[in-house]
């Protein structure tokens, strides 16, 4: 996760610098739903995942980690799913199309357009703790994921902020 340039105040004529000490490695990754169902608050369901650039250590998610997410999502919706997935790769593979047509009485998916980042409410989601995470100066990773974490957490807590989310996509949500 890679945050966007955030702007920042200084003296007049004088640019800004922020030294922070450490390494420059390591990665913080996410995956997440955002979820609704008639009658109910939207929930955000989400998973972080720390890359430290160790040996064996997996840099991102993998189709198994977005499975176990779904079966997280239905068990706390406690009902079907109909999930709007994006083409990310690990979304394509065929262990994910495998469980995806054995969990068919519970599960139905559409998938967006190639590039289509509008009808995509987690995009609005990364978006908003992105804008929050450009000003930290960390001084470590966990640092980082500790930002990441409470940010979600908060966002958890504040579903008309997922209904935002979800309408701004322009997908019909009484499917």
């Amino acid at each position: 996760m890679t945050p966007p340039r955030a702007r920042t105040w200084g003296r007049i004529g004088r640019t800004p610098v922020v030294r922070v000490a450490g390494r420059g490695s390591g990665r913080v990754s996410m995956a997440g739903v955002a979820c609704c169902k008639p009658g109910e608050r939207s929930r955000l369901i989400y998973a972080i995942r720390e890359y430290r650039g160790r040996k064996d250590e997996p840099k991102g998610f993998g189709w198994r980690d977005f499975r176990y997410l779904i079966v997280r999502a239905r068990i706390q919706l406690g009902g079907p799913i109909v999930l709007v997935r994006d083409n990310v790769r690990l979304h394509l593979t065929a262990g994910m199309r495998e469980f995806i047509n054995a969990n068919a009485q519970w599960l139905t998916v559409f998938r967006l357009p190639a590039y289509a980042p509008d009808r995509n409410p987690t995009e609005g989601v990364w978006s908003l703790v992105k804008r929050d995470v450009g000003n930290l100066a960390a001084a470590d990773l966990s640092q980082i994921t500790r930002a990441v974490k409470r940010k979600l957490k908060m966002l958890q807590y504040r579903p008309e902020v997922i209904d935002g989310c979800l309408a701004g996509t322009d997908l019909p949500l009484d499917l």
